[in-house]
């Protein structure tokens, strides 16, 4: 195997300069086909969750938390919502120039001027990038899933271990081997080979009923990267994709090494807690994430100061529960109310409300996700739903109990029985000359 670039830089290698030079790229262009009706007009890190956040927000907050920086975002599909919401809420100042987020719309930089054709191409057609930035370590993570992880951990992991590449891995019991892609690993965690969907998939090091998923987040020494996806463009037989064509080649030939995800800490949490990460790639794992924040003590904690999910502000008033009479009582239980939110005599129990989401009299809301300015009327039930923004439930109306009824009104329903109904357009205030 020829070598890639050398070794990662070390201790020795860094005397001359200050500190280690990370550049994080988030891929963030996926079309989130399974979360569809959700994703029918934004891309799925722009789907909201848990009230008041974007799925991107969870892997930003992640970068930065960790002390990363300098952040390009790869947009591709669907992606005006997602610019939007990083215009609003993930810009840094102009002050330190090494401090930024900056979105890197596809621009068809490669010969045949197409879309991102895979993962190493999305990167590949921006290496100008990390070529001009030239940074010691790049962090190469996916937008797509809910999680915190202190990545300055897998840094240090990556340079203890003299890697060229280290790969994110969680545990997770053997039988859900045929849902991942396995790494194969040694007892000192090189990566010896990866299983695409196996069930016969090598189980862990030391452990034979968990199998290492790969998480999609990666960590390259530079200029190992750069050698990759140049040798991986000129291949025609290759799909340009890291977890499919780049890293099953490296396996057991380079010093590739996975990093066990279930060892990260984040500071502020009990030592004997367990790293949170979930993939919401379909409308069942997506509502179910949302579920998990209503429990009394929630495995993803929300309210740890010193490891805070960081999301655009907005200048909302605080939640308001009005009326207090029998039959008539404003009120919610074990349930996340964003800003805005006016439960005016409806009830609303194991649900997540975000922003400005009016209840009114007698209304129930029983496991349901309502986003954003969604309207449910006087005396209307909702079960097991989400509610996209700006939809407005009539008087009266039934959502989740007669789920054939909901299908004939056009909305999708999950074969688990979880009802979606899509967003409605909201208008865009727009100034006005003076006449």
């Amino acid at each position: 195997m020829a070598n890639h670039g050398g070794p990662a830089p070390h201790s020795a290698d860094l005397q001359a300069t200050s500190r280690l030079r990370v550049l994080g790229i988030v891929l963030a262009g996926g079309k989130g086909t399974r979360l569809y009706p959700l994703t029918r007009e934004r891309a799925k890190p722009a789907v909201p969750f848990g009230g008041k956040y974007r799925i991107i927000d969870f892997v930003l907050s992640n970068f930065v938390n960790s002390g990363i920086y300098s952040i390009y975002v790869l947009t591709q599909f669907r992606s005006q919502s997602l610019l939007q919401h990083l215009s609003e809420g993930w810009q840094f100042g102009g002050m330190l120039k090494s401090n930024f987020i900056t979105n890197v719309p596809a621009q068809m930089r490669s010969e045949k001027e197409s879309w991102y054709q895979g993962t190493a191409d999305a990167i590949f057609q921006n290496i100008n990038l990390i070529e001009q930035s030239d940074p010691h370590l790049v962090a190469i993570f996916g937008a797509d899933h809910i999680y915190r992880m202190n990545i300055a951990s897998m840094t240090d992991f990556h340079m203890t271990k003299h890697a060229e590449v280290t790969v994110a891995a969680i545990p997770v019991p053997r039988h859900h081997a045929v849902e991942f892609g396995v790494i194969e690993a040694s007892d000192d965690g090189r990566i010896m080979g990866f299983h695409e969907k196996n069930p016969d998939a090598p189980t862990m090091p030391g452990d034979s009923n968990r199998v290492y998923a790969s998480m999609g987040n990666y960590i390259f020494s530079k200029q190992t990267l750069l050698d990759l996806l140049k040798e991986d463009a000129n291949d025609p037989d290759s799909n340009h994709d890291f977890g499919r064509d780049i890293l099953p080649k490296l396996a057991g030939n380079a010093p590739m090494y996975a990093y066990n995800f279930e060892t990260n800490r984040i500071p502020g949490e009990a030592e004997d807690s367990i790293p949170y990460w979930r993939d919401v790639g379909t409308i069942d794992a997506y509502y179910e994430a949302n579920m998990d924040l209503n429990h009394v003590k929630p495995e993803l904690n929300l309210y740890n100061r010193e490891w805070p999910v960081r999301s655009t502000s907005y200048p909302d008033p605080p939640a308001k529960f009005v009326f207090d009479q029998e039959g008539r009582r404003g009120e919610a239980l074990d349930s996340i109310v964003s800003g805005g939110c006016i439960l005016s005599g409806g009830r609303v129990r194991k649900s997540v409300l975000g922003r400005a989401v009016r209840v009114h009299t007698g209304a129930q809301v029983e496991g349901c996700v309502i986003m954003d300015n969604c309207d449910i009327g006087r005396h209307a039930k909702l079960q097991r739903a989400i509610l996209d923004k700006n939809v407005r439930i009539p008087e009266n109306a039934e959502v989740g109990y007669d789920l054939e009824a909901d299908r004939a009104r056009g909305w999708h329903v999950t074969e688990s029985g979880i009802v979606v109904i899509g967003r409605e357009s909201s208008p865009v205030p727009m100034a006005a000359m003076l006449a």
